[in-house]
C-alpha cells in the first residue's frame, strides 16, 4: 500500500480524534468511524500512522470496557491494516484511578517497507528498535516507553476532577526524531459563564495547562526534539465577540431563574421582523437561527475569533485551517453535516506542531498537495467531533536539520 520508501521521502500521518460518541452507539458509529479511516490511509499511504484518540470508553466507561477491545482488535486485525505489520497501542484504561486517568489512547501503526523505527525509552534513555504488535493498558504509569501525566488537581475549573492530560512518545526515523503529545484540555461548562468576559475564564485554564504540557516536554530532563502536539484542546471561539456579531441588530432579554435570580438564558431578537429570536443561549444551549454560517466556506470567516492558540505563537504552529469547525456535530448516524444546539461550533481538533517540526512538514513548493490539513468523515456521522489529520512526508536528508542522525543510530538499542 504505503510503497517503498525513496527518494520522495517517508509519508507521515498524524489523526486526532475524540471518540467518545463511537462508544455510545457502537453498531452505527464505529463502522462509519472505521470505514473513513481506512479510506484515509488508504488514501494517503503513509509508512507512519500515529492515531490520538481522546474520550476512550465514551462516558459510561465502564459499561464500555468490551467495545473498546473490540475496536482496538478491529483496528490491528483489519485488512485495510495488514500490510501495517508492527504497532504500539496505548490505552488509559484504569478508570478506578481518579488520580491517574485520562481516558487517551494513543495507536501507531508502521507500514512493513519502513525498516529502520525506533522509539524511546524514556527510563533507559535509549532507543529501541521497534516489532511486533503490542497493547499496552490499565496501569500506563509503569511503562517506560511513554510519558502521561494529569493535569494537577487545581488546574481544574470547578475543583472536578475530570480526564484531562497527556501522553508523549518519542520517535525516530527517516533519520530524524521528533515527540508526538496527544493531549486533551478543558471544556467550556456553561455557554453563558463563557460568554461573560472576553476573553474566557476557560481560555484562561486551558491556556495554563497548554503552558504546563509544553514547559514539561521541553524541560531539560531529555534532549529537544521537534514535537507535535495533536488532541482535543477544546479550543473554543470567543464566545462574546462572536455573539456581538451574529446578533449586532438584535436586543437582548435576560431571563433569570426565579429562585436564585441568576442569570438562566439570554434571548437575542431581530428589532423588527416580529421580533424573531436569532439565538437562545443558556447553560448548554446555544441555539442560532441560521447555522450555514458556520458552514459556509468551511466557517472560516469565523476564524477571526479563533484566538487561543495566538497566545502560544512562539511556540507552537499551526498550517492553514480549511476545513468546518470540528465540534459539535450531531451524533445522530443519519445527520453528517448537522450541528448540536449546544456549543458554539469551534475548531477544538488541532494538530500544532514546534518550530522545528513545521521545518520537518514544509517541503518545497514544487510538491504539489505533499501537504494536507483536513478533516475525515465530512458527509457521515462521525460522532460529535470530526476527527483531524496532517499529511505530509518527511524528505530524505530531514534528519540533517533535525541534527540527530548520528546520535540516534549510536543511542539505539537493536
Amino acid at each position: 500500500m504505503a510503497g517503498k520508501v525513496t527518494t520522495q521521502g517517508t509519508g507521515i500521518l498524524l489523526i486526532t480524534a475524540n471518540v467518545g460518541s463511537l462508544f455510545e452507539d457502537p453498531e452505527n458509529l464505529q463502522k462509519t468511524w472505521l470505514r473513513e479511516f481506512y479510506q484515509t490511509v488508504h488514501l494517503y499511504k503513509p509508512h507512519f500512522v500515529a492515531l490520538h484518540c481522546q474520550e476512550v470508553g465514551g462516558k459510561n466507561y465502564e459499561e464500555s470496557m468490551t467495545h473498546v477491545d473490540s475496536f482496538v482488535k478491529e483496528l490491528l486485525s483489519s485488512d485495510a491494516m495488514k500490510e501495517y505489520n508492527r504497532a504500539r497501542v496505548y490505552l488509559d484504561e484504569n478508570y478506578k484511578s481518579q488520580e491517574h486517568f485520562t481516558a487517551l489512547g494513543s495507536c501507531y501503526f508502521i507500514h512493513e517497507t519502513l525498516k529502520n523505527i525506533h522509539q524511546f525509552d524514556f527510563k533507559a534513555k535509549k532507543y529501541k528498535k521497534v516489532t511486533g504488535k503490542e497493547i499496552y493498558s490499565d496501569t500506563l504509569e509503569s511503562t517506560s516507553m511513554l510519558e502521561k501525566e494529569k493535569f494537577p488537581q487545581e488546574y481544574f475549573p470547578e475543583c472536578k476532577w475530570s480526564r484531562k492530560g497527556f501522553i508523549r512518545t518519542r520517535w525516530a526515523l527517516a533519520e530524524c526524531a521528533f515527540d508526538l503529545v496527544n493531549i486533551h484540555l478543558f471544556h467550556d461548562a456553561s455557554n453563558l459563564v463563557a460568554w461573560e468576559k472576553s476573553p474566557s475564564v476557560y481560555s484562561g485554564t486551558r491556556q495554563k495547562a497548554l503552558g504546563y504540557v509544553l514547559d514539561r516536554i521541553t524541560d531539560q530532563r531529555y534532549e529537544k526534539v521537534p514535537y507535535f502536539v495533536f488532541g482535543d484542546f477544546n479550543f473554543r471561539l470567543d464566545s462574546k465577540q462572536v455573539v456581538e456579531s451574529l446578533c449586532s441588530s438584535a436586543t437582548m432579554q435576560t431571563v433569570r431563574a426565579a429562585d436564585t435570580n441568576e442569570v438562566d438564558k439570554l434571548i437575542f431578537r431581530e428589532m423588527d421582523n416580529d421580533r424573531k429570536v436569532v439565538l437562545q443561549l443558556e447553560k448548554k444551549l446555544f441555539n442560532y437561527i441560521n447555522q450555514d454560517v458556520f458552514r459556509e466556506n468551511n466557517g472560516t470567516l469565523l476564524l477571526e475569533f479563533d484566538k487561543e492558540l495566538s497566545v502560544f505563537k512562539d511556540r507552537l504552529h499551526e498550517l492553514e485551517i480549511s476545513f468546518p469547525p470540528s465540534y459539535p456535530y450531531s451524533e445522530d448516524s443519519s445527520q453528517g453535516k448537522q450541528y448540536m444546539n449546544t456549543r458554539c461550533p469551534a475548531w477544538c481538533d488541532r494538530i500544532l506542531m514546534s518550530s522545528s517540526a513545521k521545518d520537518l512538514v514544509l517541503k518545497p513548493e514544487n510538491e504539489e498537495k505533499a501537504v494536507i490539513y483536513d478533516n475525515i468523515g465530512p458527509n457521515v456521522c462521525m460522532g460529535d467531533h470530526k476527527p483531524v489529520f496532517l499529511s505530509f512526508r518527511i524528505a530524505a536528508g530531514a534528519g540533517k536539520r533535525c541534527q540527530r542522525s548520528e546520535k540516534i543510530l549510536r543511542e539505539a538499542t537493536l
